[in-house]
């Protein structure tokens, strides 16, 4: 039988320098975000009191608590609990989905209302409230997309979990994973203030 060499170093090294590729995206965005914060102080205020704190709120609570499910599942692993690593993925998967839908509620609200890039409400107003509004839905439909990507990729590792592939002896997939989930969880961190808290 033969023996698969597999290199966990270098596959965590892998995945360190595809997430430092991730935060220059972002951190390009909140810079972006600067500039014209800077410029229009005003009208990305008024900008931010249009959107709804309740949600950005509640998805906050929904990601932090993923991260927390996430983090269990990789020490469950290692502790050869496999069951226990699943349903935590799965509890991971829900807040995903969960995220999700209450990002389709919010945006769908703000459609309903005319606030959208380039719509006839925007256009006719300030013109730094339309910025707001662009880099607001550029950034968290690029978010949004992550949890997307990212919730397929845990459901990968969750099958692989089942199937015994990834084990106490074998679990840098999972790690890679939930590193990749942090990663989306720190991104929106950033975000919650900086678009729903504004002053």
């Amino acid at each position: 039988m033969s023996h698969v060499h597999k290199d966990s170093v270098g596959a965590k090294l892998g995945m360190w320098l595809f997430l430092f590729t991730e935060l220059i995206l972002f951190g390009g965005l909140f810079i972006l975000y600067s500039v014209y914060l800077a410029r229009y102080p005003q009208q990305f205020s008024s900008g931010g009191r249009q959107l709804d704190v309740v949600f950005g709120t509640t998805n906050t609570v929904v990601l932090l608590t993923s991260s927390l499910f996430a983090a269990m599942s990789v020490t469950a692993m290692k502790r050869g609990e496999r069951r226990a690593t699943l349903a935590l993925l799965c509890g991971t998967l829900v807040c995903a989905a969960t995220f999700l839908v209450i990002k389709y509620l919010e945006w769908s609200a703000k459609f309903h209302h005319g606030i959208y890039p380039n719509s006839p409400k925007l256009v006719a107003g300030a013109p730094g409230e339309s910025v707001f509004f662009g880099l607001y839905y550029l950034t968290t439909g690029l978010h949004g997309i992550h949890v997307f990507v990212g919730g397929a990729l845990i459901t990968w590792v969750a099958l692989l979990v089942q199937k015994g592939a990834i084990n106490v002896d074998d679990n840098v997939s999972l790690e890679n994973v939930t590193l990749y989930w942090h990663l989306v969880d720190l991104v929106w961190i950033f975000i919650f203030p900086l678009y729903y808290l504004i002053l």
